[in-house]
């Protein structure tokens, strides 16, 4: 349910209704939205309507939310969720672009394609410093080690950091080095993981998981809101079918759907999604074409020599070339990058 408070809604009234919500033993979440201040009351619907909240002074309505998720739900907040990742600000009109290596090798790599990326105009610098492989054998990060490249690298060149955390230990290794935490698409359903990144009130990229519906990824992501984190960034990475001529099947068709559903911003890896660089290019035009607020790009120095994900990286050269496509589609969509 959401309680819906009048424009002119005193400070103890909005105190009153948060009070009676908690007494009655729902956990009370303040959305602020441009014009509105909602209450979001998760509990037992049944109990809500014993609780003669429309009859208190400062309540406009209540509203049940008829989705299984509750606060990530447009429902709840009809404007877009503007997140912050230093000073990129996903949501807004501006395209914003991650990018960079899949894993951090060394710091001549990663300062590299640092500087490339933020020439061309990317605002958040990516770097795995643990990387969840298929085979155990397979380059698996360089751990801690890896954290203070990225961040004394993001530091030199002005942009935000973000790097995936695959369990607790290692999300609380990493608050003290990056800007956003990634959970990636293995873990979208590991959701003691998920209450954790919902408590570090850092912004979280979410990426839904191979085979996760739509309903399931966002109901991951109400895990992290319910804990009071509401810095989510939604990313569709492709999902896995029958289809074995690339990596994953990209949705494009989740960008705008999960628009339609939910407040937060939704951005596109085309690097996961096919698993090759000469469609990383026309999948990130078409994802800007239908809507999505950014991207995530894997660009490396040397793509041939990568550690991982060499293949579907793109070189310095090559990321130019998309940068500089990507701004003729940006503005016809009367978007800015």
């Amino acid at each position: 349910m959401v309680v819906v408070m009048k424009l002119t809604a005193r400070n103890e009234e909005v105190a009153a209704v948060r009070r009676r919500l908690e007494s009655a033993g729902f956990d009370a979440h303040f959305i602020r939205g441009v014009k509105r201040l909602v209450i979001g009351a998760v509990g037992d619907r049944g109990g809500i309507y014993s609780l003669g909240l429309e009859a208190m002074p400062g309540v406009e309505r209540v509203t049940p939310i008829m989705k299984p998720y509750k606060l990530v739900s447009r429902e709840v907040k009809s404007e877009k969720s503007l997140v912050r990742v230093k000073n990129a600000v996903f949501g807004g009109g501006k395209l914003v672009v991650i990018a960079g290596p899949c894993a951090v090798e060394s710091r001549e790599q990663l300062l590299t394609a640092a500087r490339r990326v933020a020439a061309a105009g990317a605002e958040v610098l990516r770097g795995g410093a643990f990387k969840p492989r298929t085979s155990p054998y397979s380059f698996r990060g360089m751990g801690k080690e890896g954290l203070k490249l990225l961040a004394a690298v993001a530091e030199e060149t002005g942009l935000a950091a973000v790097t995936e955390v695959l369990d607790e230990s290692g999300l609380e290794m990493a608050m003290e080095y990056v800007d956003m935490l990634q959970v990636g698409a293995r873990n979208m359903h590991n959701f003691s993981l998920l209450q954790a990144a919902g408590r570090c009130r850092k912004p979280v990229l979410l990426k839904r998981g191979f085979s996760a519906t739509i309903d399931e990824w966002l109901m991951a992501a109400e895990y992290i809101l319910a804990e009071g984190n509401e810095k989510v960034i939604l990313c569709e990475r492709g999902i896995r079918t029958f289809e074995s001529a690339t990596r994953n099947t990209l949705d494009l068709s989740a960008v705008p759907l999960v628009a339609e559903l939910s407040h937060l911003p939704v951005i596109v890896d085309p690097s996961h999604a096919t698993g090759k660089r000469e469609l990383v290019a026309p999948m990130s035009r078409a994802a800007v074409a239908a809507g999505a607020d950014g991207l995530l790009v894997e660009v490396h120095p040397d793509p041939v020599h990568a550690l991982c994900d060499g293949p579907q990286s793109l070189s310095p050269d090559d990321f130019d070339l998309l940068m500089g496509e990507l701004r003729g589609i940006a503005a016809v969509m009367g978007r800015d990058l």
